[in-house]
């Protein structure tokens, strides 16, 4: 792939960076790629870096891949400020049979992206790094992960924006990503 190729990781420092796209668009692994980059080859502190994965562990559906963490492309990240979450991130879709399946799994997951947040914003680093945004914002307020974003003085992420991931009774969730 050429762009891969001709990025250059070096014009996102100072920066406030989103990939978005649909799955298979390799948003995770250029996200740690970009930690990669930071801790190997520009040598700035992994406790430098705060990592925050909402995505779920990786998985199939319709022979896509969906989900996948920074550490499952870049070990080391685990040497970062890797915040830890309680619990696991749920496919909200995936693991739904119906409507109220779907708001249950949203519910457990803002539980989860909330906690990860305000553990962020308890002790911020100048460095951001945030696994799939779409997670905490099904429920989560904009305004707040903004907020929680600026905290930093370079800020990379990525989040799904699709229709490759969907079930009858999810339109809604899909209108609100996008």
């Amino acid at each position: 792939m050429r762009f891969l190729n001709d990025l250059s990781f070096h014009e996102f420092i100072g920066q406030y960076t989103l990939l978005y796209g649909e799955t298979n668009t390799q948003k995770t692994y250029l996200t740690a790629k970009f930690v990669e980059f930071l801790v190997e080859s520009i040598k700035i502190n992994p406790k430098q870096i705060s990592i925050l994965d909402f995505a779920p562990k990786l998985c199939y559906f319709n022979d896509l891949k969906i989900g996948g963490r920074i550490q499952d492309f870049y070990k080391q990240s685990k040497k970062c400020n890797y915040i830890r979450i309680k619990g696991e991130i749920v496919p909200p879709r995936l693991k739904a049979k119906n409507k109220n399946d779907l708001y249950k799994n949203l519910c457990h997951n803002h539980e989860i992206t909330s906690y990860l947040l305000q553990e962020f914003n308890d002790n911020p680093t100048n460095i951001l790094i945030i696994n799939d945004i779409s997670i905490y914002l099904h429920l989560g307020d904009e305004k707040y992960i903004l907020n929680t974003i600026y905290r930093a003085k370079t800020f990379f992420g990525n989040s799904y924006f699709g229709y490759s991931i969907k079930k009858d009774f999810s339109k809604l969730l899909t209108i609100k990503e996008r």
